[in-house]
């Protein structure tokens, strides 16, 4: 099968690999149908973090299960799903408090490999999200829509939820992986300073200074942005602003409210793909985010 594969600091490929198969009974195989680019995956795409030479890459996509293992009931071949990064098991201590991206039974070295044909994804019954019907009966805005449930729409939807934004608050967002959030809490953006929500998304010790700069004494702040290093300031501790966030309950938020709002049309936040590629063209897709000449790079895998 065809898949992207990390070379070296600014350099993508797509290789031909080994098809994945089940492992374990809990494993899916899925059938790529989209996938795209993270911006958490341009810190080692610059060479600012590090990956090893020759991995998979990706941990956002939409899919068709071509078969399942044994201990997989609730998902069947034949489903459209989308296919969190976040691969909760559903019955451990962290996913039942609702914070399945810190799933205590997640497979070491699990995630990654979406910007490919095929992915063997781990606790498949309960971390896969059943989308009703299939592909073709989605416009190509919807399932731009639908994608972005595999992570950027729901880590922007926990930002707010750790921050504690309320419908109609007015908030502050530093960084743009927030996109078609406030469609979802009825939250007003803003960009000045003494403000009671400020949504951190990018992870730079820059944005999560300016984040306790914008924020009123008492405010709290969301962060969902991998951080790099922290902060040197104190400006948390003199202003009694609360910081929250970190990875984002997928699973979690995609069932409990945003795929019935992307059903319902209530938010549309595939508009953060404004380029798109084939997965022959893994490294323009990696290029152009790199350049900031798109906000999100869209993979279309398979139709």
């Amino acid at each position: 099968m065809k898949a992207a594969v990390f070379m070296e600091s600014g350099k993508m490929e797509v290789h031909e690999v080994e098809k994945p198969i089940i492992q374990k009974p809990t494993d899916a195989i899925l059938k790529i149908v989209r996938a795209c680019v993270c911006g958490s995956d341009l810190w080692w795409y610059r060479g600012i973090t590090n990956r090893e030479k020759g991995s998979l890459v990706g941990h956002e996509a939409i899919a068709i299960v071509e078969e399942v293992g044994d201990n997989v009931k609730d998902i069947k071949p034949g489903d459209f799903v989308i296919a969190p990064f976040t691969h909760g098991c559903g019955h451990c201590v962290a996913c039942l408090a609702g914070f399945d991206g810190n799933c205590v039974n997640q497979e070491a070295g699990s995630n990654g490999g979406y910007q490919g044909e095929y992915l063997r994804f781990t606790n498949a019954n309960w971390a896969l999200v059943k989308i009703p019907g299939h592909p073709s009966d989605y416009t190509d805005e919807q399932l731009n829509d639908l994608l972005t449930l595999a992570d950027v729409m729901a880590t922007g939807y926990h930002a707010a939820a750790s921050a504690e934004a309320k419908e109609d608050d007015t908030v502050a967002v530093i960084g743009d992986g927030a996109v078609g959030l406030c469609g979802v809490i009825g939250a007003k953006l803003r960009g000045d300073d003494a403000v009671k929500k400020v949504l951190e998304c990018v992870g730079a010790v820059s944005a999560i200074e300016q984040a306790g700069k914008l924020a009123r004494p008492g405010a709290i702040v969301g962060r969902v942005g991998v951080p790099q290093t922290e902060p040197s300031s104190n400006t948390f501790f003199w202003k009694n602003i609360g910081l929250r966030g970190g990875i984002a309950s997928v699973t979690t938020y995609d069932r409990a409210i945003l795929l019935d709002a992307v059903l319902k049309g209530k938010i549309h936040p595939g508009k953060v793909f404004t380029k798109r590629f084939s997965l022959d063209k893994i490294q323009q897709a990696y290029e152009v985010m790199d350049k900031r000449e798109a906000i999100k790079s869209l993979i279309i895998v398979s139709e």
